[in-house]
């Protein structure tokens, strides 16, 4: 009898070292998690997420990030469950760059990209010489030149600009207008608006600053095009039940209804 005590006690106790184990059941079935997300437009679309997901059991809070660098470095750290700001093609550069293992579980929006300005209306009113500012880093860069490429001002070397190579200013090959590219930080980009002649200028940030993507821009993105935004969780944590509920929520009727209703195409949900 003494013995079958000890082994009953041996049993509960390897049971509750299972289910406090960081990698056991208890620590897949946690109903409370930490999303990074990007200052503008993601911080109104996540509260209607977070009642979506506090009918499946789910509790998010979002920790808001004004640049595009901290969020994937809080993730790979453990500081966060998920993030929500970024494309795929800005995931692989800086898995590429910083190793992260990090993945992509499911889309939320697309954010087409604007060249904004505030002293022309049209791609033809830009003059000879006119200074344009774009994000300094590599995705966003890139995406830039890729716009101005489309809109006819530039063209960039073969090769470049599209599956994973990024395009910089030195590998444009024509430039008929003597335009003159600056690489600036994403977050400036609005603020330099007065003193460019036009900008690439990232959504959330255009939305923080009060710009329009209807009115205020000169040449604009493919709304559906390769640059649709993600939900990104650590490798390890692809198929845990919140990490699904997560994307359930997000991708729900009733999150797409508020997307279209409140930014009428200046967001567009891409799932």
């Amino acid at each position: 009898m003494q013995f079958a005590s000890l082994a009953k006690l041996a049993a509960a106790a390897a049971a509750l070292a299972i289910a406090f184990a960081p990698n056991g059941a208890a620590a897949q079935e946690k109903n409370k998690i930490k999303v990074g997300i990007s200052v503008g437009n993601a911080e109104s679309t996540f509260e209607v997420v977070k009642k979506v997901a506090a009918r499946e059991g789910l509790e998010i809070q979002t920790v808001v990030f004004s640049d595009y660098l901290q969020p994937n470095a809080a993730l790979a750290a453990g500081d966060l469950d998920a993030n929500a700001f970024q494309h795929v093609p800005y995931l692989e550069s800086q898995i590429k760059a910083r190793g992260y293992k990090i993945v992509p579980v499911g889309l939320t929006i697309t954010a087409p990209l604007g060249i904004y300005s505030k002293k022309y209306k049209s791609i033809d009113q830009l003059p000879n010489g006119a200074t344009i500012g774009i994000q300094n880093d590599p995705s966003n860069g890139n995406r830039a030149l890729l716009l101005l490429q489309k809109a006819g001002l530039i063209k960039l070397k073969p090769g470049v600009g599209e599956d994973g190579v990024n395009a910089t200013p030195l590998d444009v090959v024509d430039n008929p207008r003597k335009l003159k590219l600056v690489e600036l930080d994403a977050a400036q980009l609005p603020r330099s608006l007065d003193d460019l002649a036009a900008a690439s200028i990232n959504n959330d940030y255009a939305f923080k600053a009060g710009l329009s993507l209807q009115k205020d821009t000169i040449a604009v993105e493919d709304p559906r095009g390769r640059y649709a935004n993600i939900i990104a969780v650590r490798a390890e944590d692809k198929d845990k039940p919140w990490a699904k509920k997560l994307v359930h929520a997000y991708q729900s009727d009733e999150v797409r209804k508020f997307i279209e209703a409140e930014f009428k195409g200046s967001l567009v949900p891409a799932f």
